[in-house]
């Protein structure tokens, strides 16, 4: 039986990669390093903030914990200038979202800073629409460690009683998020929004959000 859905964030609701990637562009030309569009994509999307900062800074002899926190901050204010104004949901995300908290209770689980998830759902009315939102502050290990969805699966806990994460479905863009949700024990659908269908190993794959089917994620978990 279904009984909840985990979406990712970045890549699944906002199209808001380009803009971590401009972001990220910017903060690290300030130290000198070149970031390409290609590298990001290849090498790093699967990071959080403090890991994408961490993995650069290792190969040019690392950043002390403290320099990281001010990458990761000076980041944060650049990802809110190039955001501002505009939507950066994908086509489709709204509705997405509104059909999934209709069916059951829906939860997020994210590498990007819960303030710049609810700063998003904000602007697009959407918050109300999830049970609980888990950002890369709220646990110890990033995606694809399970810690983001087994803390997603916790709280959603709260409100559905003995809720096992064989009966979650987690939407995924990326290779790394959905070996997280594998290995926290969700169901998982790929959203071929970011990668190619080929590079998405999951129980289902959909071409992009607004093609989400509830009665699919239902066929799932009655497997």
């Amino acid at each position: 039986m279904l009984r909840a859905i985990v979406f990712d964030f970045d890549g699944v609701i906002a199209n808001s990669e380009p803009l971590h990637f401009a972001a990220f562009r910017d903060v690290l030309a300030g130290e000198g390093i070149a970031l390409t569009e290609a590298d990001y994509y290849a090498r790093y999307l699967g990071y959080d903030d403090v890991g994408m900062f961490q993995a650069i800074g290792a190969a040019r002899g690392g950043w002390a914990a403290a320099e990281i926190a001010g990458l990761v901050a000076l980041k944060a204010v650049r990802l809110e200038e190039l955001e501002r104004h505009v939507s950066v949901l994908f086509p489709g995300a709204a509705d997405a979202i509104r059909r999934a908290a209709a069916a059951v209770p829906i939860a997020i689980a994210s590498g990007a800073l819960g303030p710049e998830i609810r700063r998003v759902l904000e602007r697009e009315r959407l918050t109300t629409c999830f049970t609980c939102i888990v950002g890369a502050e709220d646990t110890p290990a990033s995606k694809p460690a399970p810690d983001p969805y087994l803390l997603a699966v916790a709280q959603l806990g709260r409100t559905v009683a003995d809720l096992r994460a064989s009966e979650c479905v987690a939407l995924e863009d990326s290779p790394w998020g959905l070996l997280s949700a594998q290995a926290a024990g969700l169901r998982t659908v790929a959203v071929a929004q970011t990668y190619d269908k080929s590079a998405l190993l999951a129980d289902a794959v959909i071409g992009s959000i607004d093609e989400l089917d509830i009665s699919m994620l239902q066929r799932l978990c009655a497997d």
